[in-house]
């Protein structure tokens, strides 16, 4: 039996999940009234998956992000990471859930430019206050993850696109977080450092990482688990994994 199809097989436990929405939903208040950003959703997000959020402008993608990633509270329902019911942790408990579990990955680097990507990526590590050789040993760790040893030394603005982006990578995984959300990873790469950092995330999806992106670009189709469309917050399409329900 294939991984995939271990992940769908009938009767399946719920052991391999890292992130699920029950129910979960967004609603914003404005001078006309609520706005309803994300509806009631159901979503199971399972190690070493790779789920891709697709759908227009406005359509919730990013509202669905930040709630996987805990950096928005449900107006409804409830998210769950690692079994763990966010409902239930106060906001130091819930920040440093996010400092383990979760690494973040965004379409500009936010890479610090006076710094090298060693520096960047050490630079969690000395936020979470982690010994200086166990420090250590993670950055190289992350930068042989990302194949760029070689450029530890270089400061962002001698790198090109992909790269920094692989540094980016590399910062998000160096805490050794479960999940992975990055959110249009590839909006600003030529077709070339594309190909390598859709090869990085599947890589780091099959390392046993659940990892989900929101995108517009559909070629990274092939390279996904599960597919959801949203369209004015409400997922319409879901194709391959589980139904999360």
């Amino acid at each position: 039996m294939t991984k995939e199809q271990a992940r769908n097989f009938p009767g399946d436990d719920d052991s391999d999940i890292v992130a699920r929405l029950k129910g979960a939903s967004k609603k914003y208040k404005s001078a006309g009234g609520d706005v309803e950003a994300l509806k009631p959703t159901h979503l199971a997000l399972r190690q070493g998956e790779l789920l891709l959020i697709v759908g227009p402008s406005g359509s919730g993608k990013t509202t669905l992000l930040s709630l996987l990633g805990c950096v928005l509270y449900p107006t409804e329902g409830c998210v769950c990471i690692k079994g763990t019911d966010t409902r239930d942790l106060n906001d130091r408990q819930l920040a440093a859930l996010r400092r383990r579990e979760i690494g973040f990955v965004f379409q500009n680097f936010n890479l610090i430019a006076p710094l090298t990507a060693e520096e960047n990526i050490f630079t969690p590590l000395f936020l979470n206050k982690v010994a200086k050789e166990e420090a250590r040993r993670r950055v190289r760790q992350a930068l042989d993850l990302v194949n760029l040893d070689h450029r530890r030394r270089s400061l962002p603005k001698q790198l090109s696109g992909g790269e920094q982006q692989r540094v980016a990578i590399a910062r998000a995984l160096v805490g050794g977080p479960s999940l992975i959300l990055c959110d249009e990873p590839t909006a600003s790469l030529d077709s070339r450092s594309l190909d390598i950092v859709l090869k990085e995330l599947r890589k780091l999806a099959d390392s046993g990482k659940a990892v989900a992106v929101v995108t517009h670009d559909l070629r990274l189709k092939d390279y996904a688990d599960k597919v959801i469309h949203l369209q004015d917050g409400k997922v319409v399409e879901q194709t391959g994994g589980k139904d999360g329900s």
